[in-house]
């Protein structure tokens, strides 16, 4: 008998993923970004160390509100789209097989046989048929709020952590070089494992990451040599 053939699909991983990387990026680019501009106004180490830490601090925190409240608001309609599918499975049944035997002829059964396929799915499982097939809601890629905000905030704080180290080991005449070229090198790494994880082209997803994060830093930077005292 043949040993039955396991595959590792990466779907499974895009909820907390996609959370993961925003929240390094969105720390190491915000991060840097802001170290930059207040080190090309001037300012002295423990100012730009003070607003490092501030902008650590209050990045996580929007990071993670904001993640929750987004997945949240996801999470809200998954279970109203829910709701609706459990209320029409159980006053119309024959209706929904009509519908869930449709989908299945749209992706290539013949009708007999999709019936059939609808009709055992309902049996075992309606709601679950419902949920995967017609409104595209599976556990692999259902809203997790408290998940997406945790990740948000830890992987935020870390990114945001890696300028910061810059600015306690650096000494200020070497900074406004040194933190955006360690930034954007930390930038490429993590737009390179991300994409790993992720089982995608590694060299587009360092070079798009590292693009936009050198861009902020050039305009913080600009911002900062032409207003700073």
């Amino acid at each position: 008998m043949k040993k039955a053939h396991s595959e590792r699909h990466r779907t499974q991983r895009t909820g907390w993923l996609r959370a993961a990387v925003l929240g390094a990026n969105d720390g190491i680019v915000s991060t840097a970004s802001l170290i930059v501009g207040v080190a090309a106004a001037g300012t002295s180490s423990s100012g730009v160390l003070l607003s490092g830490i501030a902008g650590l601090v209050g990045g996580a925190m929007s990071m993670a509100a904001g993640e929750y409240v987004s997945v949240s608001s996801q999470a809200d309609t998954e279970r109203a789209d829910l709701a609706r599918e459990r209320q029409e499975l159980a006053t119309s049944p024959a209706q929904e097989q009509m519908e869930l035997t449709a989908i299945y002829v749209k992706r290539g059964l013949e009708p007999e046989l999709a019936s059939q396929v609808a009709t055992q799915l309902m049996r075992h499982d309606a709601l679950g048929a419902h949920a995967r097939d017609e409104l595209g809601i599976s556990d692999a890629l259902a809203a997790r709020p408290v998940q997406a905000a945790m990740a948000s905030a830890v992987t935020f704080a870390t990114g945001a952590a890696l300028p910061l180290l810059m600015v306690l080991f650096v000494p200020m005449s070497s900074l406004l070089w040194v933190a955006p070229l360690g930034s954007l090198l930390c930038l490429a790494v993590l737009g390179s494992v991300a994409a790993r994880a992720g089982g995608a082209p590694i060299g587009p997803a360092a070079t798009r990451v590292t693009f936009w994060g050198a861009l902020a830093m050039a305009a913080t930077a600009a911002v900062g040599s032409l207003f700073g005292g």
